[in-house]
Order: C-alpha cells, then sequence, then structure tokens
C-alpha cells in the first residue's frame, strides 16, 4: 500500500561520497533535500581503502573544497597521516594523500550532515522513480511512501543488485555486508536508462596483533602537513600521525595463486561485471605480469579505535583457505589473522554517455547522478561528480544555467567529460595522463582555478573569496617586483650562487631570472633580496612555481584558447543531424545518440572523425547564418 508524504525540492539517493557532497550542496543552496540511505551507518563510509587523495585524486578533493564541497574539511579532521606524494618530480603531478581514520571520518561527516539546515536524513531503501511525461515527480520507498520532489539525484554506489563474492561464496548484500538495493534496476530499465554490471573489490583486513612489523619497512608522514582544505589552518592540523608499513609478495605467494587459479571466481566466471584496469586483484596481477618477482604490499591502519590493518596491493576475489596461504607467505603476515575476508563485488551501474555534462540524465528531466553509479571508481571521483550534480540540480530549480566545468579548468572538468563523451566499459579512475593542461591544473592553484566559481554559484562565503583575491594580489604585485628587480654581480651575490652550485654573474640580473635557475628558488634569494617583505608559505609556493614554468604555462595557455574555440561553437538542441549532408554514418548515429553541447565535445566522442568536425563546422556556420535573418 502507497501513500504521499511530505515534499521536497531535492531527493538524493544514497550517501556514500557522492550522495553527501551532493545533498550538502543541494541544501547549502537553500533547497529543502532528502537523503536515503539503506542505513545510517553507511554515510560517508569507507568500505576499501582507508585514505583520501594520491596521485590525481589528491588534485580532485582540493577542487572539491575550491568550489565548497566539504571532503577536504572533513579529511583534514580526521587523517592519521598526510603525505605529498611525487615530490621528486615536476609540480604538476605533486599529490596530495591521507590516511583517514575510518570511523570518525564517517562520524564526522555525519554530524555536519545533521546539523545542515534544509536537510533530512532518512534510512529507506528507494525502489522506484516516479515521472510524468520523462519528467521527475518523486520516489517510492520500499514501505510504500511516495516523496514528491522536482529533482532526483542517485549515488546509490556499488549497492544496486549488489553480490560480494570469493571463492564459491556468494552473499546479495552491498559492500561490508550492508543490504543491497535489490529494486531500483528495474525502475530505470523502465525510464529507458542503459545499465552496466561492473565489478571491484577489496582486499582482507587483519588483526595488528598478529602482525610482525619488524619484517617491513616503516612508513611516516610527512613532518610538515598540507591540507587538503584552503580554509583549514595549519595549526589545526597538528597531531600525532601513525605509521603505515611496506611489504612484498614474493614467488611462493604467485605460486599459491597460480596453483588456486581455477577457484578464483574472476576466472571461473562466476563474476561477470568488468572490473577496474588500474586497480586488479592480486590474482590479476601475477597473471597479468608474470614477469615480475614480487609486488608492493601496504599495510595501512583503519582507525585508531581498531586493531583492523587493510592490506592495500592485495585485493582478492581467493577463497578463505586460499586467502589465508596467500597473505601468510607474505613477509610480516606469516601468523596473519583474518579479520574480514577479501571479496569481490558487482553491482549495476550506468552509461554515463546517456548524461549531459551537468550530470543530468538526457532523457528523464530532473534525473542526475553521480559516483559510482556513473561507471567511476574512488571515493574522490564520486564526490567530485555528487557536488556538480547537486549543485546542478538546485541551479536546474531555481532557473539557473547549469555549471559546467571544462577540461581546461579542472580535473572534475576532465573526470566529467570524458565519462558523458567517451565510451567507458570499465570502472573509470582518475589519472594525471588524462589531463591535457595538468601544468595548468595543479594541486596547489586549485583555489585561485576554482573559487571564484564557487562563490558565484554560493558555496563560498564572501570573507573566503575576498581572501583569495588577496593571495592572486600578492602573487602578482611579487612576480612584478622581482621582474623589475635588478641585482649586481656583486661579492655578496657571487657567494650565494657559488654556495648554491648556479652559474655566477658577467653582469646584472633580475631576481626573477635566478629564480628560474633550476637549482634556486624564492626562499634561496632571501640574503640578497633587500626588499624582500614577509609573505604567507602559498603565495610564495605559486610565485615560484609561476616563475619557473613560465614559458610552459604560457604554451599551455595558448593551447587552451585553441581548445576554448571549439568549446565556444554551441550545437543547437534541436539539430537534425540526418539532414546534413557528407556526414558518415558512424558519426550521424554517435550524435544523434549522445547528443554534443558544442563541437569540442562532439571531437571527443569515439566514431566522429576531424572529418566530420569540418562538416557539422561548415553546417553550423550556415545554420546560424540562416537563424540570423529569420531574426532580422
Amino acid at each position: 500500500m502507497s501513500y504521499v508524504y511530505e515534499s521536497y525540492d531535492v531527493v538524493v539517493v544514497g550517501a556514500g561520497h557522492a550522495g553527501c557532497e551532493a545533498a550538502l550542496a543541494s541544501a547549502r543552496l537553500s533547497l529543502n533535500t532528502i537523503i536515503f540511505t539503506v542505513s545510517m551507518d553507511s554515510i560517508a563510509m569507507m568500505p576499501c581503502n582507508p585514505n583520501i587523495g594520491g596521485t590525481s585524486k589528491g588534485h580532485l578533493v582540493r577542487e572539491i573544497d575550491a568550489l565548497g564541497g566539504e571532503m577536504g574539511k572533513n579529511i583534514d579532521k580526521t587523517y592519521i597521516q598526510s603525505k605529498m606524494l611525487n615530490l621528486s618530480k615536476g609540480p604538476a603531478v605533486h599529490s596530495l594523500r591521507a590516511q583517514a581514520d575510518k570511523q570518525e571520518y564517517s562520524r564526522s561527516m555525519r554530524t555536519v550532515m545533521e546539523n545542515t539546515p534544509n536537510l533530512t536524513i532518512k534510512q529507506a531503501e528507494v525502489v522506484e522513480v516516479l515521472t510524468n511525461d520523462n519528467k521527475i515527480t518523486g520516489v517510492k520507498t520500499y514501505s510504500g511512501a511516495i516523496y514528491p520532489c522536482k529533482a532526483v539525484i542517485l549515488c546509490t554506489g556499488t549497492y544496486l543488485n549488489a553480490r560480494c563474492i570469493y571463492g564459491d561464496v556468494v552473499n546479495a548484500t552491498g559492500p561490508n555486508g550492508l543490504q543491497a538495493a535489490t529494486y531500483l534496476t528495474d525502475s530505470l530499465k523502465a525510464l529507458g536508462i542503459e545499465m552496466y554490471r561492473f565489478k571491484t573489490g577489496t582486499p582482507a583486513r587483519i588483526d595488528k596483533r598478529s602482525i610482525d612489523f619488524s619484517k617491513m619497512e616503516e612508513q611516516f608522514g610527512d613532518e610538515k602537513v598540507v591540507p587538503f582544505s584552503f580554509s583549514t589552518k595549519q595549526e589545526e592540523l597538528n597531531k600525532e600521525q601513525v605509521s603505515c608499513w611496506l611489504t612484498y609478495t614474493n614467488e611462493s605467494t604467485h605460486e599459491i595463486i597460480r596453483a588456486n587459479i581455477g577457484r578464483s571466481p574472476l576466472y571461473s566466471g562466476d563474476i561477470k561485471g568488468t572490473g577496474p584496469r588500474y586497480c586488479p586483484s592480486i590474482e590479476d596481477k601475477v597473471v597479468k605480469f608474470a614477469d615480475k618477482e614480487r609486488h608492493q604490499v601496504f599495510i595501512e591502519p583503519e582507525s585508531n579505535h581498531t586493531n583492523e590493518m587493510y592490506i592495500a596491493g592485495m585485493s582478492s576475489s581467493l577463497p578463505e583457505d586460499v586467502q589465508y596461504q596467500m597473505y601468510r607467505s607474505v613477509p610480516g603476515l606469516e601468523n596473519a589473522k583474518i579479520t574480514r575476508n577479501a571479496y569481490a563485488i558487482e553491482y549495476d551501474c550506468i552509461n554515463p554517455m546517456q548524461l549531459k555534462p551537468s550530470l543530468e540524465f538526457k532523457m528523464v528531466e530532473g534525473l542526475f547522478s553521480g559516483g559510482q553509479f556513473n561507471g567511476s571508481s574512488g571515493y574522490e571521483e564520486a564526490a567530485a561528480q555528487g557536488l556538480i550534480a547537486g549543485i546542478n540540480a538546485a541551479r536546474k530549480l531555481c532557473g539557473k544555467e547549469p555549471l559546467i566545468i571544462d577540461r581546461s579548468e579542472a580535473y572534475i572538468g576532465v573526470l566529467i567529460d570524458d565519462l558523458v563523451t567517451k565510451e567507458t566499459h570499465e570502472p573509470y579512475r582518475m589519472m594525471t595522463s588524462r589531463a591535457e593542461y595538468r601544468l595548468l591544473l595543479r594541486q596547489d592553484n586549485a583555489d585561485i582555478r576554482l573559487t571564484k566559481k564557487g562563490y558565484e554559484v554560493g558555496l563560498i562565503s564572501s570573507v573566503r573569496y575576498q581572501n583569495l583575491l588577496r593571495k592572486e594580489d600578492e602573487i602578482e604585485k611579487e612576480i612584478l617586483r622581482l621582474e623589475n628587480t635588478m641585482i649586481g654581480a656583486n661579492k655578496e651575490v657571487q657567494e650565494l650562487l657559488e654556495n648554491s652550485d648556479s652559474s655566477l654573474l658577467n653582469t646584472g640580473a633580475t631576481l626573477a631570472e635566478l629564480v628560474r635557475r633550476p637549482e634556486l628558488t624564492y626562499e634561496m634569494l632571501e640574503s640578497i633580496d633587500k626588499e624582500r617583505i614577509t609573505l604567507p608559505n602559498d603565495v610564495i609556493e605559486q610565485v615560484n612555481i609561476n616563475l619557473k614554468y613560465d614559458g610552459y604555462i604560457k604554451r599551455q595557455l595558448k593551447q587552451v584558447e585553441q581548445f576554448r574555440k571549439l568549446e565556444n561553437k554551441h550545437i543547437p538542441e534541436k539539430i537534425d543531424y540526418n539532414i546534413i549532408p557528407s556526414l558518415r554514418i558512424e558519426a550521424r548515429q554517435k550524435l544523434i545518440k549522445f547528443k554534443p553541447i558544442s563541437i569540442g565535445q562532439a571531437s571527443r566522442i569515439s566514431g566522429v572523425s576531424p572529418a566530420d568536425i569540418s562538416v557539422l563546422l561548415v553546417y553550423l556556420t550556415q545554420y546560424n547564418s540562416e537563424k540570423q535573418k529569420e531574426k532580422e
């Protein structure tokens, strides 16, 4: 029996990392919002790895923060170890990564959500999306309650028709043994939404007391912790950090796996879903990289409140008895006691090419989605999509244009553009190599790139925005000062250069020219820079990077100009591709199916060639000319 409950502006389905960001964004933009979760204990749960950030993912978290999201603030409050990765490489690939206290992370996010105005949290399973004439009207829960609404954001993660599998053991549950969502898929299919079946996995958790750390390499956090959030103060980060540990598999480990490979559901055919290429199980590693004698295994604490340790690098779906053999063959784990078995999880998700760049479905007005439901992987990718979906659902209901971030502006733009324009047949993972303009899209300048957008949307306060403007002004003025400050080849200068293994001056030079030298930095020139004033560390960082990489940055900015020319050539929504002469059949089919919003987006669709783009450009010129004449 169904009954109508109170109505809301926005309904969010799922309270994982995507759902939390979506609901918070919508509520903070003054929309009456309700978020449904299968369990109140699963809010912002970290069912797999106990960390936030990492290569390219750290970029996403800082961008989420710059736009007004919550993930960066939350990990700053709950981290137990922090590291800046890739410091031996250029700044484009520097990435922040923090071990999280899983329990505190979830608890802290739940506290934020429970105290956010306009936001209601409800434990219930949504089983049906209700529409009228392909327009959202509400949702229905398992109990029969109907919640009328104007927009729905689907953030179901890995719960839809989920199966957890190891060996021949199959449980119809979501991650961590939580209830799966078993009805919503049929409702979505009835709306004409194309579904995929993907798979991911997680390693075993092991009792800390059964590990011999003396056989492992201790991994420490950074002495100076860099916050994820641009609003976190340095003193708020002061805490004692915990250690992680490094060990390795060996030939004995690999032989155990090879001898039992037929018992793995990955290879027996019991698992039908497609797994992530860039996060393979240990079985896949041993089979596909047979020449490697060992693989890294990181032992990571899950919380300050538990002895459970996460065995990163050894996710598996092998039977329980094989898992014991396999893990105990690793140095330091000879007496390991498994607290939670490793398992693979299959789940339903969508073909994300059914989405607009705003993350609204093309065929159902008012239906948005984000996270692993969109065919991606990872907490950070999920949170980024959830934030954009939440912002755009709110903007739609307020009669505003959607927030679209392009590939030249942020990793978030790369992520969403890849999902909605490139065919995804496996869980999508963000990587720095996917970003064409990664020297411009560094993690250190995410605030400069995106805070203004967050402010214009309404998620960044005026105080924070004014602080950004002051920072930009200080950077600009300091670079200008260095460019115009000449120093001579005096004794003090020559001694500094000699002590720094830098070439001596034959004539005068600007301070900017010296900063550009690879072996020198802004800080190293303090003794010869008589007019220097004290500046914040984040300003100094930007001065250093902007001067050292000036030529490369200017080159990428020119590339962005060319890119934007195509992005700014919009394609009318009602254009009829069937009447455009000389378009190849495949291109016509793809363009009709995916309805790109610009020439730039059309050019990235698989099956649309440069020749097709040329034909389309010629046609659009004629089309726009005719429309202009009609107006006149």
